[in-house]
């Protein structure tokens, strides 16, 4: 299958982007648009709190991921199917294909939304839920643009405006240009993030880390934010906190810890493991960690060995009544992983499905699934 790396467009020139004044390149919609600042005061909250609903694009198509594409709708199909017992789910699909994606998906506790579409990653494309202080719900946003012009995106970057009109939610524009994947909260004022994908001139060029973290402030609700450095070039998204630190609820977050030598990543997650030691949270107090290392085997079959294979434990979805987790066939580290989430989500069902024909895009659960908070 060829890797998501070699679908790339030409980079294109993004000069115009480079003042906060200017809003990005994106379709707005149609009514009901307004930047976050002049909004009012509005907080993306706690992703582990009570959802509503959980969305997902059933988008995958041939020219991105060649002869496996029915293997990744399969497997659309399959993590849908872990999460309807436990919450409802919006299943965005080409119009000619909803006929397959309610076969495959099932329609138990599922509605299926007509929508044109690039590709399957919708924490990137939909945008991201804030609510203000009366719990009214907002859509804030980013501004896709093809994690900075690596893939056509013209569908995808109206994805966000389709969601918050089919959620009732008032449509926010960001200043800037960035991807849900590339956020992670506590819900109380506090975020962690990564420098390789936001402060970056593929998104949001001219931009000093200053600049970028007030808007952030204001489009989120934040209070702090902890940066993490990532690393550029080395996957489609420049290194998405979703694959390195998730918060559990405040002051506890797990970790990636790659502990294959050979990764790029190993580096990497050790040099963020000592920032986070040293870190605080917004109210001063520190961080209870909880390394959870990526299997170093599992199935070997034509997915695992894409040379992007997203063999990540970190990249799980809590929803209502569980947690929804990646297996890669790796009985040892599969069941470290279940165990650990199993006792930091208490109360919770742990729910494992394999994602291998998703995971050799680059990608993880997380990364094809939008929460919408209750």
């Amino acid at each position: 299958m060829p890797s998501r790396r070699q679908v790339l467009k030409q980079l294109v020139a993004i000069g115009a982007l480079a003042g906060l004044t200017g809003l990005p390149r994106a379709q707005a919609a149609a009514t009901g648009t307004s930047s976050v600042s002049a909004a009012g005061h509005y907080q993306m909250p706690d992703e582990a709190a009570a959802q509503t609903r959980v969305w997902v694009a059933f988008g995958a198509n041939r020219e991105i991921w060649g002869h496996n594409y029915q293997d990744v709708q399969a497997t659309i199909g399959r993590l849908v199917k872990a999460m309807t017992p436990h919450t409802e789910v919006n299943v965005l699909c080409h119009e000619e294909e909803e006929g397959l994606a309610r076969q495959l998906c099932g329609e138990h506790n599922t509605h299926f939304i007509p929508a044109e579409l690039d590709d399957i990653w919708l924490r990137d494309t939909g945008g991201v839920f804030v609510q203000d202080e009366q719990g009214e719900l907002a859509l804030v946003d980013f501004n896709f643009n093809g994690w900075g012009d690596k893939q056509e995106h013209d569908y995808d970057a109206r994805v966000a405006s389709l969601v918050s009109r089919q959620a009732d939610a008032h449509y926010l524009q960001s200043k800037l240009i960035g991807e849900g994947g590339g956020i992670e909260v506590d819900g109380n004022g506090t975020a962690i993030m990564t420098e390789s994908s936001w402060i970056n001139s593929n998104r949001n060029p001219g931009l000093t880390k200053a600049q970028l973290e007030a808007e952030l402030k204001v489009n989120l609700g934040l209070r702090k934010i902890i940066w993490l450095p990532g690393i550029k070039g080395k996957d489609i998204t420049d290194a998405h906190v979703d694959f390195y630190a998730r918060f559990v609820r405040p002051g506890v977050v797990v970790i990636n810890m790659d502990n294959d030598p050979d990764s790029y990543d190993y580096k990497v997650t050790r040099q963020h493991l000592a920032i986070l030691q040293q870190a605080t949270d917004a109210d001063g107090n520190k961080l209870e960690l909880h390394p959870l290392p990526p299997p170093l085997g599992g199935r070997d079959n034509k997915f695992s060995r894409s040379r992007d294979f997203a063999a990540g434990y970190i990249n799980y979805l809590p929803i209502n009544g569980a947690v929804i987790v990646p297996e890669f066939g790796d009985k040892a580290a599969d069941r470290y992983c279940q165990d650990l989430l199993a006792r930091l989500y208490p109360g919770r069902k742990v729910v494992a499905v394999n994602i291998d024909p998703v995971a050799a895009g680059g990608g993880g659960i997380h990364c094809i699934t939008l929460h919408q908070p209750a």
